[in-house]
């Protein structure tokens, strides 16, 4: 889940002005491919979209995933760009 920090001029309500039907379809076009795709169906992958962005967030099992996942949501017609931020699972960040 996705939550957004509140504006000012809005009350908290746990997110924050309405997201825009654009990227709601898009996020769920998006889901759906994730799931048809059998490299990507059973990964662990949150998708949200921002003025047409697709930010994917999660693990997956390798990079064949993390790539196919990326490829997929750039299939995807109506898409500006993909934001692929996929980690692996067990791959530790160096900082």
């Amino acid at each position: 889940m996705v939550m957004s920090w509140p504006y000012p001029e809005f009350p908290f309500t746990g997110g924050g002005p309405e997201p825009d039907a654009e990227d709601v379809r898009l996020a769920a076009l998006v889901a759906q491919r994730l799931s048809i795709d059998w490299t990507t169906r059973r990964q662990r992958i949150a998708i949200s979209v921002q003025n047409r962005v697709v930010i994917l967030t999660g693990t997956v099992a390798d990079r064949g995933a993390r790539q196919a996942a990326g490829e997929l949501a750039w299939d995807v017609p109506g898409v500006f760009d993909v934001c692929n931020a996929l980690g692996l699972y067990g791959e530790r960040r160096i900082r």
